[in-house]
């Protein structure tokens, strides 16, 4: 049966690209923005209204939000890189991949059997056989052989890095080795990293295309190191995760904010800006220098803080402005809301977990409630099931209960008042994690 539905489904994509370009005219171009490191509160339009000023402004980001609608309870995949971008470009649980139980890859040398392959069916692989061009800039995070790298995996061009961070001003990674690639070689530019992606992103966008485009824009910006514009190179002898302070966070914010703005000026001056969707996200919690809003714990943590994102969508004429939704989305969400939009063929061998949020971004569908689930091993070991309103945690210190509805700050542990919910989502955990893949020990 397996084989027969394999074969199926490469006839399918054999048809779809032979399809005239003309015939894809009405589908959308697709932006897709991830950030990396940012907090849930480190854009205005998310903060409470009596929440502190933040030292730097988003006035870009926050009008792209108005534009469309604001999710206010959406969620990263993983607390930590690599693990999410797996989902996004599975559109399934990291732990269905083998590389997504890396909690983050790294450069050692078991580390290096580890990454994406064309063996498991990319979201660029699909849209691509959708008839659309594709294209990455920015981070990558999933590999580091080249059968692992984005242009392996679907992507017809891409610009960045491979690692999990690299210095924004010599773009040394972080084994301090060069770490900047255009199609997978070597390339050596000036400037700063968050200003050479907006700058490919601007000549992408300016280009001819005879196709709609997917464009995945995975700033490193605010993850560590934390370098503004001026400042000088890490010497090799620092750590990357160390130095910084939020004088500087707030020039990294404030940057990246100017890119987005000129990004959106692009589309305007090309007239893409109304058959192009935009999702913009961010890939766990924020850390260090971040500011989560109030919620609890940050990165690595499967914690609100660590798991909670900002995420909102503007398709101009689709979606109407200035709304938003109170329904539960997660990373794998956005690859099949991306995916229903192309018009592209998710492989029956390796089915979704994510759903089409798109209805509901329209307003043609009431928010659904959820059922999702975390796993941490490596560097943290916590389990967490979200059922609607309801959140079982378990954390190195013990176990929790929260009801997010009325407790989104998780500082009510209702596991002792409410024994039968608390041993219902334990048990609908359990039974979820025997359908993934072991845990991979440090």
């Amino acid at each position: 049966m397996t084989t027969r539905i394999s074969f199926v489904f490469r006839v399918t994509l054999i048809l779809m690209s032979l399809i005239s370009p003309g015939a894809f005219a009405q589908r959308p171009n697709i932006i897709y923005i991830m950030t990396d490191d940012m907090g849930y509160g480190d854009l205005s339009c998310y903060r409470a209204a009596n929440a502190p000023p933040l030292p730097f402004r988003t006035p870009n980001l926050d009008k792209l939000a108005a534009q469309g609608v604001k999710f206010v309870n959406a969620y990263a995949a993983a607390p930590v890189c690599t693990p999410t971008r797996t989902a996004l470009m599975t559109g399934r649980y990291p732990a269905r991949t083998p590389v997504g139980l890396m909690e983050p890859l790294a450069h050692k040398r078991r580390d290096s059997t580890y990454g994406l392959t064309p063996a498991y069916p990319s979201l660029a692989t699909l849209i691509k056989a959708a008839g659309y061009e594709t294209a990455l800039i920015g981070k990558w995070h999933l590999g580091f052989r080249p059968d692992q790298s984005p242009n392996a995996n679907g992507f017809d061009y891409s610009f960045g890095i491979s690692s999990g961070g690299a210095d924004y001003i010599s773009h040394k990674g972080e084994k301090h080795d060069h770490d900047l690639f255009e199609n997978g070689k070597p390339v050596h530019l000036q400037g700063y990293m968050t200003d050479l992606f907006t700058e490919k992103v601007v000549g992408f966008l300016r280009q001819s295309h005879q196709k709609p485009f997917f464009l995945a824009l995975t700033y490193t910006a605010p993850h560590w190191p934390w370098q503004g514009a001026y400042d000088p190179a890490y010497p090799d002898s620092l750590d990357y995760t160390k130095g910084g302070s939020a004088a500087t966070y707030a020039r990294m914010m404030q940057r990246l904010d100017e890119s987005i703005g000129l990004i959106m000026q692009t589309l305007d001056t090309q007239n893409l800006t109304d058959n192009t969707l935009v999702i913009f996200t961010n890939d766990n919690g924020g850390e260090r220098y971040s500011d989560n809003g109030g919620l609890s714990n940050s990165k690595m943590t499967l914690w609100e803080g660590g798991i909670r994102v900002p995420a909102f969508v503007r398709w101009p004429g689709k979606i109407k402005p200035g709304t938003t939704t109170p329904q539960v989305a997660v990373t794998m969400d956005w690859t099949a809301t991306m995916l229903a939009v192309a018009g592209a063929t998710p492989n029956p061998n390796f089915p979704l977990d994510g759903i089409d949020l798109m209805p509901v971004c329209r307003g043609q569908r009431k928010p659904v409630e959820r059922t999702l689930f975390w796993r941490t091993f490596q560097r943290t070991q916590q389990k967490a099931i979200l059922v609607g309103r309801w959140k079982y945690l378990e954390d190195e210190k013990g176990e929790h209960l929260f009801d997010l509805d009325t407790d989104e700050v998780e500082k009510q542990n209702l596991k002792a008042s409410q024994p039968k919910r608390f041993e219902q989502l334990k048990q609908k955990y359990a039974d979820w994690e025997k359908t993934v893949l072991e845990p991979v020990a440090l």
